[in-house]
C-alpha cells in the first residue's frame, strides 16, 4: 500500500533563524505520533545544513532543484552528490517555476531526473499544465509529454524510487485549487502512463494545498499526498496538512 507523502517547498523564503524556529515547531508537532504521513522539507540551498542538523525522526531532507551535471565548471549550480553530502534524500525536478521562469524544458528536466536517480536521490518530478493549456483541453497531452520525456531516456527501473507531483500551473500561488475530481482525473491518467510501476509510485498534488482542502484531496484513490508551497511556512498549517491523511 502506498504511503502518504507531504513535501514542503519553502521556495526562496526564510532566514536561518526562521528555519530553526520553524523546525522546532514542526518536530514537536510531527513527533506527537498523530501524523502517519512521510514528510520531506525542501529549504533553499543555503539552509540545507541548518535543516539537516535540526530535523527530527519524522522528517526527511530534500532540495528544490539540482544540476543535471555531476560536477565541473558550472558556476552557481549544485550537484546531486553535494546534496547527498548534506543528507538530502529527495530533490524536486521540473517545478513549474523552473520551467516558466528559467526556461527548463522537458529534456532538461528529464536530464535532472536522471542525475538525481543516478546519484541515489529520490526525484520528485513535477508535471502540469498552464491555464491556457487546460482551457484548450490539452491537460492530458501536456502531462503525457512531460512524462514521456523521462521515459525516452530508457533508464533502468525508470519509476522505482521516484515521486511524481501533479501541479496545475494555474493553481500555484494563486489561491485557486483544482477540484478533487479534477486532480483525481489527472492523477489516474498519470498512473496509467507509468504502466506496471503505476500502482506503486507515489503521486502528489501541488497547487495551493491548505489544511482546509488537504483531507478532501487525500481521500481520492490516486492522490498520495501533496507538494506544499506557502502553507509549509506556517508550522500549524503544515502539520494539519500532514495529519490530514489520518
Amino acid at each position: 500500500m502506498r504511503k502518504t507523502l507531504v513535501a514542503a517547498n519553502w521556495k526562496m523564503h526564510g532566514t536561518k533563524a526562521f528555519a530553526e524556529q520553524l523546525l522546532v515547531e514542526l518536530n514537536t508537532g510531527l513527533e506527537s505520533g498523530e501524523c502517519s504521513s512521510q514528510v520531506v522539507i525542501c529549504p533553499p540551498y543555503p539552509y540545507l545544513g541548518v535543516v539537516a542538523g535540526k530535523i527530527g525522526q519524522a522528517v526527511m531532507l530534500g532540495a528544490q532543484n539540482l544540476s543535471e551535471q555531476p560536477s565541473g565548471a558550472y558556476t552557481g549550480e549544485v550537484s546531486a552528490e553535494m546534496l547527498l553530502d548534506f543528507g538530502a534524500r529527495y530533490a524536486i525536478v521540473g517545478h513549474s517555476e523552473r520551467r516558466s521562469l528559467y526556461g527548463e524544458n522537458n529534456e532538461l528536466v528529464a536530464a535532472k531526473y536522471a542525475a538525481a536517480k543516478g546519484a541515489g536521490l529520490i526525484p520528485i518530478l513535477c508535471v502540469g499544465e498552464s491555464l491556457e493549456e487546460r482551457e484548450a483541453g490539452k491537460t492530458l497531452e501536456v502531462v503525457a509529454e512531460q512524462i514521456q520525456a523521462v521515459v525516452a531516456l530508457g533508464l533502468p527501473d525508470t519509476w522505482q524510487n521516484a515521486v511524481i507531483a501533479y501541479e496545475p500551473v494555474w493553481a500555484i500561488g494563486t489561491g485557486k485549487t483544482a477540484t478533487p475530481e479534477q486532480a483525481q482525473e489527472v492523477h489516474q491518467f498519470i498512473r496509467q502512463q507509468l504502466g506496471e510501476a503505476g500502482s506503486k509510485t507515489q503521486i502528489l498534488y501541488g497547487g495551493s494545498v491548505k489544511a482546509a482542502n488537504a483531507a478532501e484531496l487525500f481521500a481520492k484513490p490516486d492522490i498520495d499526498g501533496a507538494l506544499v508551497g506557502g502553507a509549509s511556512l506556517k508550522a500549524e498549517e503544515f502539520i494539519q496538512i500532514c495529519c490530514a491523511a489520518n
